[in-house]
């Protein structure tokens, strides 16, 4: 949004507005099959689900300075704006229709990351990591600028920006050696004395300081959620990170202590989660508002972050005062600590699936269901002496030196001093060891989950990429250090920028590192559902400390989690994704066993239809 650029309004009979709005795509992808429930009046039936507005939006004031940028609505119900909608596509085929194992499991296996897109589980592939990637470091963390502004938005050092701004990528090939650094493109005034003819585009990467080391960090909306150690849980404000009109671009405080406390003091904060990264206000789901616009309520997990202390266990944070609107009660207050018998005591990483929680301590898996009992006919209503959470450990797994966990649909993967080890985890409540899928790597850390790839920051060896197409049997694709350059990988993330794939590594004492995995030069395959990564070093950034964490880009294809928890708005009266029971039919028998299928056709077992009568 462009002020004081003359535009006619498209409705109000031709009215202008000094507000220009442009609308870019920022993803463009057709290998999408998500399934659903259609709205009320086509009687809930289950029908394809497309994506309808995965919407960020950016304002610019008449001083050019961007107020704020790349931020997510929020719907009137509070269900983010990373919008769904129930769609039959008219584009019925004879040849190229689905089968078998486009919707239920397949017998050999291998269709795991297909079945977390057709639930709307979300792939991790088309995360939008926008203009900044957020760095979790050793004394702090920074915003590392890593796109263009000026549409398209082309990630800096990548094919796009070779041939959509070839100047600019001259300078940061040629010039800056393809560093990410402080630095001004441009000139003030040309040879005229006019200012309107370069373009002139500050470029600068945001410090902010910490107690202690950040052990995970994770944007939402116009806030940074971070653990950080002995300075326990603090939410920073980021809304003006690129706003050239205000001084402090990471607000900690934007005034007194007495007027509002946004951090919980704990021991030892090692790592913290929050349900989504989608911008979510659950304070507007009322029973009102459901029933007026046939809604869904919200799990209890969303009004708050989950976190992890080596000292305390589990610290739960109610933090929905900063999605309501009212900046004078931002005053953070535990809802709960869970530590029972010391299990959760030496805990480092927690990854949630729905109302579950993987957490890792020192020596073991625990998993830990974290609410009440609740469901769309009989929600439970969070009030001022009700938290609906009631955790409980449904299983511990020993394992040696274990670091991090990430899920995707049936299989949770976790890095240990062993590699990377799987676990089934088709009963939530009680992951199953899978000791024979375990990939041997010397010093695993943090790992990443997109499509049939897993992503492991595994130290010296730099990025390891594994293909886990089939989770019982994954092979390792590639070892990634750019003859040495890469060498300290601590955390990776991945997202999709236009049409091509990007990776972004903490890469330890050598800072950030910015890899782009595919490119039409690199794999003309980049439009299948998982092509092949083709991993090309682009651009780096130097860190004031270590980099040790990433904060994960925006979901855009995640519309509920694991356990049937709704998280986008759905865009019809009564649409809305599955709930867990309904997700089951897809894949388990009534006995709670799963069932798989096969795309060959075997005629012995067809009967007629007169035999069947």
């Amino acid at each position: 949004i462009e002020a004081n650029w003359k535009t006619t309004m498209h409705h109000y009979e031709g009215e202008e507005t000094r507000n220009f709005a442009t609308y870019n795509p920022q993803v463009a992808r057709d290998e999408m099959f998500q399934l659903g429930k259609h709205m009320t009046t086509k009687g809930n039936q289950t029908a394809p689900i497309r994506s309808t507005s995965a919407l960020v939006l950016s304002s610019t004031n008449v001083n050019r300075e961007r107020i704020y940028i790349q931020q997510p609505p929020i719907s009137a119900i509070g269900f983010s704006s990373q919008a769904f909608a129930p769609h039959f596509p008219h584009t019925v085929r004879l040849n190229e229709t689905k089968t078998c194992t486009d919707c239920h499991l397949s017998d050999k296996d291998d269709n795991n990351a297909i079945m977390a897109q057709v639930m709307l589980l979300g792939t991790n592939f088309v995360n939008f990591v926008g203009m900044n990637a957020w760095t979790g470091l050793e004394g702090g963390f920074e915003a590392v600028r890593v796109t263009e502004w000026d549409e398209p938005q082309a990630v800096i050092g990548s094919y796009l920006q070779k041939y959509a701004y070839p100047d600019f990528y001259k300078l940061h090939v040629e010039q800056n050696g393809r560093e990410l650094k402080n630095w001004t493109r441009g000139k003030n005034f040309d040879r005229k004395l006019s200012g309107e003819t370069h373009a002139l585009e500050q470029f600068r990467n945001v410090v902010q300081s910490t107690r202690d080391k950040v052990g995970c960090l994770q944007m939402r909306g116009e806030y940074m959620f971070v653990a950080e150690g002995r300075g326990g849980f603090k939410v920073y404000d980021i809304a003006s990170i690129a706003n050239k009109g205000f001084s402090d671009a990471i607000v900690s405080a934007p005034f007194s202590p007495l007027g509002q406390k946004n951090h919980v003091g704990t021991s030892n904060a090692t790592c913290m989660a929050i349900p989504t990264n989608q911008a979510i206000a659950p304070t507007r789901s009322t029973p009102e508002l459901r029933r007026m616009n046939q809604e869904q309520p919200f799990s209890p997990i969303y009004n708050y972050a989950f976190v992890t202390d080596s000292v305390e266990g589990l610290i739960a944070v109610n933090v929905d005062t900063f999605a309501d609107g009212e900046f004078r009660n931002n005053d953070l207050k535990r809802a709960l600590t869970f530590n029972p018998d010391g299990a959760l005591t030496g805990a480092r990483h927690i990854t949630l699936a729905g109302d579950y929680a993987y957490v890792v301590t020192d020596r073991a898996l625990v998993t830990v269901h974290l609410t009440k009992p609740w469901s769309r006919e009989t929600p439970c209503e969070i009030g001022k002496d009700e938290t609906c959470l009631a955790p409980e450990i449904t299983s511990v797994t020993p394992l040696s030196d274990p670091r991090a966990t990430a899920v995707q649909f049936r299989y949770l993967w976790v890095t240990t001093a062993n590699g990377l080890e799987l676990f089934d985890v088709t009963k939530l409540a009680s992951p199953v060891h899978q000791p024979s899928a375990t990939v041997p790597l010397a010093d695993a850390r943090r790992i990443y989950l997109a499509r049939t790839y897993a992503y492991v920051a595994a130290k010296r060896d730099g990025l390891v990429i594994v293909n886990i197409t089939r989770p019982h049997a994954p092979t390792i694709y590639q070892k990634v250090t750019f003859d040495g350059q890469l060498n300290d990988a601590e955390d990776v993330i991945v997202g999709s920028t236009n049409a091509s794939l990007f990776a972004y590594v903490a890469d330890g004492r050598n800072g950030l590192k910015v890899l782009q995995l595919t490119s039409p030069s690199s794999q003309p395959n980049f439009y299948g559902f998982s092509p092949a990564p083709k991993p090309e070093l682009i651009a780096w950034a130097k860190t004031p400390s270590p980099a040790l964490a990433l904060s994960k880009g925006l979901d855009r294809d995640r519309g509920v989690d694991e356990t049937g928890g709704q998280i986008a708005v759905f865009g019809r009266l009564g649409s809305r994704p599955f709930t867990r029971p309904e997700m089951e039919k897809l894949f388990m028998t009534g006995k709670g066993a799963p069932f798989k299928v096969t795309d060959e056709v075997d005629m012995s077992a067809w009967v007629p239809l007169a035999y069947r009568k």
